[in-house]
């Protein structure tokens, strides 16, 4: 019996409705940017693992750094304690953030990086003798699927029987270069009515949001405007962070740098979960206390595990090597050849890009779970392409040191794909 027919018996996958895709492919091991199935057969991995193993799967100087830390120490309480790992990754880590960040709370993954930034923009106003409930956000934003992060999302798919238990918030459109000052209209009127703890996105790029682009500038002015009235910035660098906008960070492209950041995905390579929250110093004040009362008080039992930073640490190490960088900007300019290739393609709709994020629209009319976005995930598996297409978005985020050969195989199949639209 193969791999997906035990699946079936005990297993239940995410965002997976299991009577319509019964079947899960088997895949027994990887290297670089090619996952191996049980079968035989080598399939590109399109999307870096959810944009987690940025640097390849497996990579060796990640693989010895793990290792060396597993034969060291597996895991200790994080309460009253510390270690090696965790003191040298924070050190490395606040090195590359924007210059504002100063201290890091540890966490599990995506969700939980956001839920700690939402309770501490809430907590800092408490703490301070103010009463601040309503969030601020992005239409169609994505922030994970714990309840604090489900509230701040956009996309319904995703939260409807819970919507009835969710924070206040308030949504606001994505500036796009055209709509800034509309946009800013928006944000002053909402922060005008004194109760908004805080402002949270997806810097630059909505990844869930079939990787929906907005303005820089646009963004700037959003956070200069909250920066004004003491409203908590948090940037979720959850998919964004660690090279894959060109920067270290997508913060970076802008002027004025969020109060709390978010961060998980490639932060431990696609090794082992983890998850951290940066904050300004200024935050970190508003907890620091001889009132208990006025602490953080959220945990978790793998907070700054080890093995987990070790892998942190050894990725931060491999991003900053010449190496890396020079992998990031080929894959970039890789990708805006394509572009012009591509762009005025009759199937196309419109196309962007940022960092090694490339994205393309389909001229077609498809629900995000249809029968034809099926489809489009069937023709890339048939073409031994691991792409997860978002409705009918297609987009690449490999990771950085996938091949030219490789990227044009990607090119190659999307262009097949393309004629084959009707």
């Amino acid at each position: 019996m193969n791999l997906s027919e035990r699946d079936k018996k005990h297993l239940w996958h995410p965002l997976t409705q299991h009577k319509v895709h019964p079947e899960s492919m088997g895949i027994t091991h990887a290297k670089g940017a090619i996952l191996y199935a049980e079968d035989g057969k080598e399939y590109i991995d399109g999307i870096a693992s959810w944009y987690t193993s940025a640097y390849g799967h497996c990579h060796p100087h990640i693989v010895k750094k793990v290792q060396e830390q597993v034969a060291k120490l597996d895991q200790v309480v994080f309460a009253g304690l510390t270690h090696p790992p965790v003191v040298n990754l924070s050190e490395a880590l606040i090195n590359i953030l924007p210059e504002n960040q100063n201290k890091l709370f540890f966490s599990d993954n995506g969700s939980t990086s956001v839920e700690v930034a939402i309770k501490m923009s809430l907590q800092y106003h408490f703490n301070r003798g103010e009463k601040r409930p309503v969030l601020i956000a992005f239409e169609e934003g994505f922030h994970g699927d714990t309840f604090g992060a489900m509230s701040v999302s956009g996309l319904s798919v995703y939260n409807g029987p819970f919507e009835d238990f969710f924070l206040s918030v308030k949504r606001i459109p994505v500036p796009n270069g055209d709509n800034n000052q509309e946009v800013l209209s928006v944000l002053k009127r909402i922060i005008s009515e004194k109760n908004v703890a805080s402002f949270i996105f997806e810097p630059l790029v909505q990844g869930a949001a079939a990787m929906k682009m907005h303005d820089a500038e646009g963004l700037d002015l959003l956070i200069a405007e909250c920066n004004e009235h003491g409203v908590v910035t948090i940037a979720d660098e959850v998919m964004t962070g660690f090279g894959k906008t060109g920067k270290h960070f997508a913060s970076l492209h802008l002027k004025n740098h969020p109060d709390i950041i978010c961060m998980s995905k490639a932060l431990t390579a696609g090794m082992v979960p983890m998850a951290i929250t940066s904050c300004t110093e200024e935050i970190y004040q508003a907890f620091y206390s001889d009132d208990i009362g006025k602490g953080l008080f959220h945990g978790h039992t793998y907070s700054a595990n080890p093995i987990a930073c070790a892998a942190a640490l050894a990725g931060i190490e491999l991003l900053q090597t010449d190496e890396m960088q020079a992998n990031i900007q080929r894959v970039i300019k890789s990708h805006e050849k394509f572009n012009e290739r591509i762009k005025n393609h009759p199937k196309v709709a419109r196309t962007r890009q940022c960092g090694i994020i490339y994205a393309i629209d389909l001229a077609v009319e498809m629900e995000r779970y249809g029968n034809l976005r099926d489809e489009l995930l069937r023709f890339f598996l048939d073409n031994q392409l691991f792409m997860r297409p978002l409705g009918s978005t297609v987009y690449i985020s490999a990771p950085y040191i996938i091949t030219d050969e490789q990227l044009q195989k990607i090119y190659d199949k999307i262009e097949i794909l393309l004629q084959k639209i009707v």
